[in-house]
């Protein structure tokens, strides 16, 4: 079976377009279309079910895709074994995470990754839209929150820590809770996206409390509830590296500190743990050690790979 028939095949699928697949791999669409029908000719099944408006995966194309997904990132790694063996990668790393995760950490994990390795370039993909990693080709996912299983490699690297604050405006009128139950009283500037729409969880050595209180406010951008708080409107309860800059401005003020907001892992997620690039090997190795203040929990142990059973996992920062 020819090699180049199988990257085609695999380029159509992941950018779900004959017409882009052609210009990414410098070829026209008619040759694109031909080889294709020669591939399913070879191997004596239809691969793309293709209409004037959708390209779809029939069955036995998908199998074959994912197959061909290995068989291809094999190949590859077998052709940089020098410079992994050298340990300077080259070449284009892709990768995705949520926005907001994105501009707090990621940016800088990726600005020192490309000081650190000058031959290789990074195609990085910050979005709140939760990233197909094998199907729209990419190396590597940066995941917040519990993992599920699935057919994807993942490796914890770290933990994402959470305080409660407020204004000092928004104390001075209303005070400060003596207690964790008497934040019911208390106006609550909830972050709130996909199944995490109840309320916090806070732990004190063994004792744990749940606040179920109605919210005063309820949003799914983490900076709208910062800037809320902020803005005196009420308690959040906020990512440290979020809330950071606005508490050594003084204006916030942690509150309740003997109290722990429920941590948050962070995870590296990867289509395949035994065909790693070679390009996104050193970042996979060496995050942990440029993790972000202390609030990420620099130097985090890194845990055994295991496997990641759902595609769908919520690329945002999470409470």
């Amino acid at each position: 079976m020819d090699l180049s028939q199988l990257r085609a095949f695999v380029k159509i699928v992941q950018t779900r377009s004959y017409t882009r697949a052609a210009d990414e791999l410098q070829t026209q669409k008619g040759h694109l279309s031909r080889t294709i029908s020669r591939l399913e000719r070879k191997l004596g099944v239809k691969l793309l079910e293709r209409t004037t408006r959708t390209l779809s995966l029939t069955e036995v194309g998908r199998e074959i895709f994912e197959r061909a997904v290995g068989i291809l990132a094999a190949v590859d790694e077998t052709g940089h074994l020098a410079q992994q063996v050298h340990g300077e990668p080259r070449g284009v790393l892709r990768m995705t995470c949520g926005t907001e995760f994105g501009m707090l950490a990621v940016s800088g994990w990726i600005n020192s990754y490309l000081q650190r390795y000058p031959d290789v370039s990074v195609d990085a993909d910050f979005t709140s839209r939760v990233i197909d990693v094998v199907h729209e080709g990419f190396d590597l996912a940066i995941r917040l929150g519990p993992l599920q299983e699935s057919r994807l490699a993942a490796r914890q690297i770290g933990k994402l820590s959470y305080g409660l604050y407020a204004a000092p405006a928004y104390i001075e009128r209303h005070g400060l809770p003596s207690e964790v139950e008497a934040l019911s009283n208390h106006a609550l500037l909830l972050f709130s996206t996909g199944s995490h729409r109840s309320g916090w969880r806070l732990r004190r050595n063994d004792h744990e409390v749940r606040i179920d209180s109605p919210a005063r406010l309820r949003v799914n951008n983490i900076f709208a509830v910062r800037n809320a708080a902020v803005a005196a409107l009420g308690i959040a309860q906020l990512p440290n590296i979020v809330a950071a800059g606005a508490e050594s401005a003084g204006n916030l003020v942690p509150i309740l500190r003997e109290w722990e907001p429920e941590q948050v892992p962070v995870h590296a997620v990867f289509a395949s743990n035994r065909y790693l690039t070679p390009q996104g090997s050193p970042l996979h190795r060496s995050r942990h050690r440029s993790l972000p203040h202390d609030e990420l929990r620099r130097g985090a142990h890194v845990g055994p790979q295991r496997r990641d059973r759902n595609s769908d996992l919520s690329s945002s920062i999470k409470h």
